[in-house]
C-alpha cells in the first residue's frame, strides 16, 4: 500500500465546504467519486482540513493509499477531465506512508479579500464593505495575535477541538490595488471560523467600534460572545499549506 498526496484548488461557491455529508454536496464528496472511476476502487480521502459552507481553496492537499503503482500525470489528467468546472487537480505525488495531510503541515495560510468599490465580477470572491476603514488600526490590532496563543474567542462556539491554542506568525492587512485589501494569515492551525470570525472584529476596529485595546481584551476574555460577528464566506481563500521538505523521501522520518 502507498500513500499518496493531491494538490487541489476549488470554487466553494456552491459547495458545503470539503467535508463530505449526508443530504449536501461537498467538495470531498466530488473528489471521491471522481478518483474511484479513475481507479476502479472505494479510496477514503483525508484532508489537510476543513473548509466551511462558501469558503475557498487555492491549495487543499489530500491524501490516499492505493495497492498498485500509479501514473500520477495521466491520473491527474483524467481527474481534471471528471471533476467540475470549479474544482481543479494540480498535480499527485508518491509520498512517505507516514506522511499524514492534516497532522503534518508545518503551517496553513488563508487570504481573506476585501473590496470597498461594488462590481459584480468578483461578488463571489470578496466582501463589499460600503466604507473605508482604518486599516492603520486595524493592522495594530492584527499584530496582538502574534502576542497570544489562546484564541477561544474567535473560536465556533461548542466546537469539539482539544485545544484553542495556535501559534500565529503572521497577520496583516496588505492593499492589492485601489479598491482591494487583503489579509493574511499564517498559523501551525486554525480553529472552525477562526479567520472569519477575526476579520469580522478587525472590520470592528476599523469603523471605529472598537478600539485596539478592545481588540486585546476580548482576546483575553476567551469568550466568542465578546468578539464581533463572522465575515461573510466567499472572501476567505485557504491559500497555502506547507509540509516538511522530505515527505517524498521515501527512507526517512519525520
Amino acid at each position: 500500500m502507498q500513500r499518496f498526496f493531491i494538490y487541489i484548488a476549488y470554487d466553494g461557491t456552491i459547495y458545503h465546504g470539503w467535508q463530505k455529508q449526508p443530504n449536501a454536496t461537498s467538495v470531498q464528496q466530488c473528489l471521491t467519486n471522481a478518483l474511484n472511476i479513475v481507479l476502479r476502487s472505494d479510496i477514503p480521502l483525508v484532508g489537510a482540513g476543513r473548509t466551511d459552507t462558501g469558503v475557498h481553496a487555492r491549495v487543499m492537499v489530500v491524501h490516499f493509499d492505493f495497492e498498485g503503482p500509479i501514473d500520477c500525470i495521466a491520473t491527474t489528467e483524467r481527474l481534471n477531465r471528471l471533476l467540475p468546472p470549479d474544482i481543479s487537480v494540480y498535480k499527485i505525488i508518491e509520498v512517505r506512508n507516514d506522511v499524514h495531510a492534516r497532522f503534518n503541515p508545518l503551517s496553513r495560510t488563508y487570504k481573506y479579500y476585501i473590496t470597498t468599490a461594488k462590481t459584480p465580477f468578483n461578488r463571489n470572491y470578496h466582501w463589499y464593505i460600503y466604507f473605508t476603514p482604518d486599516f492603520e488600526a486595524m493592522n495594530l490590532a492584527a499584530g496582538l495575535l502574534l502576542k497570544h496563543t489562546d484564541f477561544t474567542s474567535f473560536s465556533r462556539l461548542h466546537n469539539n477541538a482539544k485545544t484553542n491554542f495556535c501559534h500565529i506568525s503572521q497577520a496583516e492587512w496588505t492593499k492589492t490595488d485601489k479598491n482591494e485589501w487583503v489579509f493574511t494569515i499564517k498559523a501551525d492551525r486554525f480553529l472552525r471560523n477562526m479567520v472569519r470570525a477575526i476579520v469580522g472584529t478587525l472590520l470592528d476596529v476599523g469603523r471605529g467600534k472598537l478600539s485596539v485595546d478592545d481588540f486585546r481584551d476580548i482576546i483575553l476574555q476567551k469568550d466568542r460572545c465578546k468578539a464581533g460577528s463572522s465575515a461573510p464566506a466567499k472572501g476567505l481563500f485557504l491559500y497555502d499549506i506547507e509540509y516538511p521538505d522530505n515527505i517524498t523521501d521515501i527512507n526517512s522520518a519525520l
